[in-house]
């Protein structure tokens, strides 16, 4: 995300860089797959912004398609600059990464879950240790996507505009994003069905379990009262 004044400018992968989604995860991966999306979800909640809107910017900024999982994933340690991306493996190799660029005069660089531009917004980290913490990289993303939201009047318009106020760099954007969005809520649809089928399956073993049990109690009962009759008739 490289936004000025006018948020001009921006840094997407799914729309710039096609061999950075395509590029193979570091050996480490699986402890920091779900670390943007569990970020991402925390400062959707925590702003009151649309279910998985951010998640679904996250993976148009830093989204990298995870072969094993069959799935789109969000890198923490992404880096931006010099028109292509970097995937680092991990916090201290990523920081490292922008140190060197700016001793190389670099200040266009954007980083983390949301691809925060340092340039544009000097003042969002204190230092990069911040900027990379996926909770505080986040956490800018989606006060500074709700702002857009309050000034455009529009959820639309603010998704454009999160990455750019030129029409041509913010129309096929937008266009991923929502794409995107609409996927990641399909998925929560089929999760929510698929949980209350898995539901309505454990309800009707249970009733038939209760069930069985109760015709079993009532055999027992019913064995009980004949040999009882039995006894006293004899």
């Amino acid at each position: 995300m490289r936004i000025t004044s006018l948020l001009i400018g921006s840094a997407a992968f799914w729309l710039i860089n096609s061999s950075a989604v395509a590029a193979i995860f570091p050996q480490n991966s699986a402890e920091y797959e779900d670390t943007c999306r569990s970020a991402v979800e925390k400062a959707e909640e925590e702003n009151r912004l649309p279910k998985r809107l951010l998640t679904a910017i996250s993976l148009t900024e830093t989204g990298r398609w995870h072969a094993k999982r069959q799935e789109i994933i969000a890198w923490p340690w992404t880096v931006y600059a010099e028109g292509r991306g970097r995937y680092l493996p991990n916090k201290a190799a990523a920081v490292e990464e922008v140190i060197a660029l700016k001793a190389k005069g670099i200040k266009n660089i954007d980083v983390g879950c949301m691809q925060v531009n340092l340039h544009f917004h000097p003042k969002a980290f204190e230092n990069l240790e911040a900027a990379f913490d996926p909770n505080r990289n986040t956490k800018y993303a989606a006060e500074l996507l709700s702002s857009l939201r309050q000034r455009d009047r529009s959820w639309t318009k603010a998704i454009a505009h999160y990455h750019s106020k030129t029409k041509k760099f913010y129309i096929p954007y937008r266009k991923k994003v929502m794409k995107i969005w609409r996927e990641e809520r399909r998925k929560d649809s089929e999760a929510r069905r698929a949980q209350a089928r898995k539901t309505y399956r454990l309800s009707r073993e249970k009733l038939k379990e209760r069930m069985k049990e109760a015709s079993a109690r009532r055999f027992t009962q019913t064995i009980k009262r004949k040999k009882l009759i039995g006894d006293e008739a004899s």
